[in-house]
């Protein structure tokens, strides 16, 4: 068989270039399967679905209220007939799954609005089950959102109580199972709060009740946009003391592992893009299902970016997403995913 004719070389250096080349080099050429778009697909090997993609919608009182988030164009606080219509459109792009966060009128030390019946969530999903039954609803179970003080627990002397706040986050639990959700997705961090939640809801009779836990949420400079979005800030001190520290990846491991044995269902990253590393190590060593919360900040500094014309955003937004995906991640909680949504179906 006769060697392929290469291109002359322009110089003696050139021609040396070319004769110690890789010995596979040119029966090798990983350029053959890039050449055309269809051939590019037929190759990929990593594909962001739909039904992985998990929408967040932020839920207040009242009616008719559509209130814009300014650090997240597109994203809304609403009150629950307009996040009914917003779910409608978020079914026909044929996307599956929401998660929610509620902004209740009024806050107590208590979290009160957290696991009363009448509390803004609770009434949230209940409509949203009657209208669209197929819809997976996740119940975001934190206390934050429901506090005066807007920390994830409860609070004496300027301390945040763990064990105390692990009843009230049952409670909540089982009050969101109760109006119906479909997971129940806890982002407290607080220690033994797992074993707490599955106690609860198997002893309240929702042993089937799956527990989504935000397993390695660190405390991270990329909640800035959703502190605005759900009004949780903390009205003093900051997370730190049970958010995870940014640096340390053994540390994630070990809280995953504490999860999985305190009967967490699937395990969540949060932010991903920062902790990309943690979902592939998480991948590797655990064979639950993954979450990876793609957080406001990262939206945020994309739709920034794209507004200014500095990015493309649709390919840099596909981009982030697959990343995401190939790094291990089954499931994404992405305020992308109705654009990404719109897109798959271009």
């Amino acid at each position: 068989m006769e060697k392929p004719v290469l291109t002359h070389p322009n110089s003696a250096a050139e021609s040396n270039l070319l004769e110690t080349t890789s010995p596979n080099y040119p029966h090798v050429r990983m350029r053959r399967l890039r050449a055309t778009p269809q051939l590019r697909s037929m190759v990929r090997e990593t594909h962001v679905r739909k039904e992985q993609m998990i929408y967040p919608l932020f839920i207040v009182e009242g009616k008719g209220r559509k209130i814009p988030i300014s650090s997240m164009p597109g994203i809304h606080q609403q009150s629950i007939d307009e996040a009914l219509k917003e779910i409608e459109e978020v079914a026909k792009l044929g996307l599956t799954s929401i998660i929610l966060f509620g902004i209740p009128e009024t806050k107590d030390s208590q979290a009160t609005a957290a696991w009363s019946e009448d509390g803004i969530i609770q009434k949230a999903i209940r409509e949203i089950k009657k209208r669209f039954p197929h819809i997976v609803v996740v119940a975001d179970t934190c206390l934050c959102e429901y506090m005066d003080h807007g920390h994830c627990g409860l609070v004496a002397d300027g301390k945040i109580l763990n064990d105390p706040s692990l009843t009230v986050l049952a409670k909540s639990a089982i009050a969101q199972a109760q109006a119906g959700a479909d997971i129940i997705a806890p982002s407290d961090m607080m220690d033994g709060r797992i074993q707490a939640i599955r106690n609860g809801l198997d002893q309240a009779g929702y042993a089937n009740t799956p527990i989504m836990a935000y397993s390695a949420k660190f405390a991270s400079g990329m909640y800035g946009p959703f502190r605005e979005a759900a009004e949780s800030a903390p009205q003093f001190g900051d997370r730190n003391g049970y958010q995870m520290d940014p640096a340390n990846a053994r540390e994630a491991m070990r809280e995953i592992a504490l999860d999985i044995q305190e009967g967490a269902d699937m395990i969540m990253v949060k932010p991903a893009l920062p902790y990309l590393d943690l979902i592939k190590e998480a991948r590797q060593l655990y064979k639950l299902p993954i979450a990876a919360y793609n957080v406001s900040g990262e939206y945020a500094m994309v739709k920034a970016a794209a507004e200014k014309g500095w990015l493309d955003e649709r390919r840099v937004v596909t981009e982030v997403l697959t990343s995401i995906t190939r790094a291990g991640a089954d499931l994404i909680i992405t305020y992308h995913a109705k654009d990404m949504a719109a897109w798959l179906d271009q």
